[in-house]
């Protein structure tokens, strides 16, 4: 029920294992896994949907709609709530758990191993004075350090310009601050189809004069094993 234990539990099911994941992890914008194991049908994450597909478990996040939660648990399905990703390390724990609950403890620990291994190979480039780069999105959020995604920018060789700011997890930041604070490069996502007034502000001529990187939020925006991608991705664009 839930984008990112979406991504776990496909990296970590046996064929035929899962009856369905949520519509988001099949949403290339958000998923790395969009393409990935076509196999397995969707659903639209309402408690009657889910209900009525008699699934053994229910995976769903911490901050999944709380209603359909609740309401599958009184209907007396058993449901595992998985707390979000929020430091590099819960990748492999959160892996490991899904394999328990899978009863796929083997696969699970290959995948983990794997990501360690990966991640303890990965070199920070050691240039001085650091790069100073923002996460930029939709209505001027941006992700602070002690996000996932400020994380991923430490171990790609930035300096993040929403701790300089103030913002621990993240927040908005307005359009002329960003400008004034100059940062050496602006790291935005995908866009969807149309438009929206809270993304024209990454379009405004104010900002053309600022480097940009994007990264689509598929690899970074959940705590799988994609996550080496993106970090790789940005320490190739650092200026």
């Amino acid at each position: 029920m839930n984008l990112c234990t979406d991504q776990l539990a496909m990296l970590v099911a046996a064929p035929g294992q899962l009856v369905a994941v949520s519509e988001l992890g099949r949403d290339p914008h958000l998923s790395a896994m969009a393409e990935a194991r076509p196999e397995i049908p969707t659903h639209g994450s309402q408690a009657e949907e889910i209900f009525a597909l008699r699934p053994d478990l229910v995976i769903a996040g911490s901050f999944t709609a709380r209603p359909a939660v609740e309401m599958l648990k009184r209907l007396g399905l058993r449901v595992v709530d998985m707390p979000p990703e929020q430091t590099l390390d819960d990748v492999a724990a959160h892996l490991r758990e899904m394999g328990r609950l899978l009863g796929q403890e083997s696969r699970a620990e290959e995948l983990a191993s794997r990501f360690e291994s990966d991640l303890a190979a990965l070199t920070v480039p050691a240039a001085t004075p650091r790069p100073q780069a923002v996460v930029y999105g939709p209505n001027g959020y941006s992700a602070g350090p002690n996000s996932l995604a400020g994380q991923v920018l430490e171990l790609a060789g930035y300096d993040n310009l929403a701790a300089k700011l103030g913002l621990s997890w993240g927040g908005q930041i307005p359009l002329e601050r960003l400008i004034m604070a100059e940062p050496d490069l602006m790291i935005t996502g995908g866009r969807y189809a149309g438009g929206s007034r809270s993304e024209a502000l990454l379009d405004h001529p104010a900002l053309s004069a600022i480097p940009r990187a994007r990264v689509p939020e598929g690899s970074w925006s959940c705590g799988t094993p994609y996550i080496l991608g993106a970090i790789r991705a940005l320490s190739e664009a650092r200026p």
